[in-house]
């Protein structure tokens, strides 16, 4: 049997390209490797035994290990339920789209994008191996790998660095050499570092790798990451992030992976946000900007309007003024307790106390420690806020993910603003089975009447423009949109 290569020359995608008249950049495309090329690239990068410990101890392999255990271990374990059946695999030509650079770069206009960000599947794992020596080698590869497979390609695709994260040593030591070796001009970190929290430790193996905390590198780290941040500064590349908050407590559903799926991401980015922004790290590194992809907007835009109530009713000056133990006045609140409480108090108002009830000593403690919290982060006044996070923050989007309307939501947030939603479709997972529908999933926020044609091109083009082109001016020079970043950037007279 012959079976035919042949595509439909325009797709509806493509057709409402045309349409829009600007370009359409998609910030978050899988792709997956092809396995025999890659392990000769590992093996040039660290030998032979590393390759054969790789094979038999794949990155993400330790949470498939529910599928071997019995009902009775994985409830003696709580061992959540992973991800499974997570490629499309109903139509031959979608899946080897995903593999190959050369079938993704012809097809990526059906799909109705001019250029896309790449986001290799086994670059996403391999900044979370524990094993050092492992963790630094797959990510050496897999930049290499990608680096050079998809070089011929770069008018349109390009792949993100691998960029580990455990200590600010390793991650400038590989950022340097993607950059200025590789010539990658995108990178992402792992959105946390599991680490044991060291009271467990002498419990042994098995109990610190699950008494563990999550290092979000912003606050209360176990390292000062802002080398790493000036030196992303340095070379011109935006940090983000695709990281997984599956298997957390809140997402250990030993049956159930929908259950342990749904949220994982916005919790995660949540995570690595808030710590951003309550480190400080957007007050000292004001130019730096970060994206979260995959978790959608809607909880940035819930974290935003979150902060700024925050700080409206938590700030040191409001606490001290009400909130205070201090201020409290015995006389009158004995004079309230003596009129109003009758047989409930009578001649027991000796036993009042401060009036805050059984738990005085924890909710108004003597020392409570740092009153202003908004400290690190340079905050004075709200707008303070505003400037910090939609300045700094970028959030990845499916493009049939309608909760984006909160993004767009200039009623409903906090000065009236947009928050920074951009396109990140990730295709190449189950949840896009038809890489051509991209374009056309996204136009229909307009027809549904979801965003506003100017909101989409912000969704589409304007924000990524913006993201990518904040630290290096010449991201998309040499690509098939240069002449459109060129237009956005003369502007936007920076």
């Amino acid at each position: 049997m012959t079976i035919s290569l042949e595509r439909p020359q325009k797709s509806k995608s493509a057709q409402i390209r045309e349409k829009l008249g600007y370009p359409i950049i998609d910030t978050d495309v899988h792709t997956q490797e092809f396995p025999p090329a890659f392990l000769d690239y590992l093996e040039q990068v660290a030998g032979r035994e590393i390759v054969e410990r790789f094979q038999n101890h794949l990155p993400g392999a330790s949470r498939s290990k529910w599928f071997k255990q019995s009902w009775e271990e994985r409830r003696a374990y709580r061992t959540a339920r992973p991800p499974f059946w997570t490629r499309p695999t109903n139509d031959a030509l979608n899946l080897a789209t995903i593999s190959l650079p050369k079938l993704l770069h012809d097809r990526l206009q059906e799909a109705g994008t001019d250029f896309a960000v790449v986001y290799p599947n086994l670059a996403t794992m391999a900044p979370h191996i524990g094993n050092e020596e492992m963790r630094l080698a797959v990510c050496r590869a897999v930049n290499t790998y990608h680096a050079d497979i998809f070089r011929p390609y770069s008018d349109r695709l390009t792949p993100i660095a691998a960029i580990p994260m455990n200590t600010p040593e390793e991650a400038i030591a590989e950022l340097e050499y993607a950059v200025k070796v590789l010539g990658l001009k995108a990178i992402q970190i792992p959105g946390h570092v599991r680490r044991p929290i060291p009271a467990f430790e002498k419990y042994g193996e098995e109990v610190a790798n699950e008494a563990i905390w999550i290092d979000t590198y912003g606050l209360d780290s176990k390292y000062d990451y802002d080398p790493f941040w000036a030196k992303c500064v340095e070379l011109k590349v935006v940090p983000t992030t695709h990281s997984s908050g599956m298997g957390w407590m809140p997402r250990r559903s030993i049956s159930n992976y929908q259950y342990n799926h749904i949220g994982h991401f916005a919790s995660a980015g949540e995570a690595l946000c808030k710590a951003l922004f309550f480190g400080g790290v957007t007050h000292r590194f004001p130019t730096l900007k970060f994206a979260f992809l995959e978790g959608g907007s809607a909880w940035g835009a819930s974290l935003y309007t979150d902060l700024i109530w925050h700080w409206d009713t938590r700030n040191k000056d409001h606490m001290l003024e009400v909130n205070n133990p201090a201020n409290v006045n015995r006389e009158e609140l004995l004079e309230y307790y003596a009129r109003y409480g009758g047989e409930l108090v009578h001649e027991r108002l000796d036993g009042l106390g401060s009036g805050l009830g059984f738990h005085a000593d924890l909710v108004a403690p003597h020392d409570p420690g740092e009153l202003d919290e908004f400290a690190l982060a340079g905050v004075k006044k709200p707008e303070d806020i505003r400037d910090r996070f939609l300045n700094c923050f970028y959030f990845g989007t499916e493009s049939d993910d309608t909760r984006v309307a909160h993004a767009f939501n200039r009623k409903a947030n906090p000065y009236g603003d947009r928050i920074k939603a951009f396109l990140g479709s990730d295709s190449g997972h189950w949840d896009v089975p038809d890489i051509t529908a991209v374009g056309a999933n996204a136009y229909s926020f307009v027809e549904r009447g979801i965003l506003s044609e100017e909101d989409l091109r912000y969704f589409l083009s304007i924000h990524p423009l913006e993201l990518y082109t904040s630290l290096n001016r010449d991201f998309f020079k040499g690509t098939a949109i240069e002449t459109e970043a060129e237009e956005y950037l003369a502007s936007k007279k920076v």
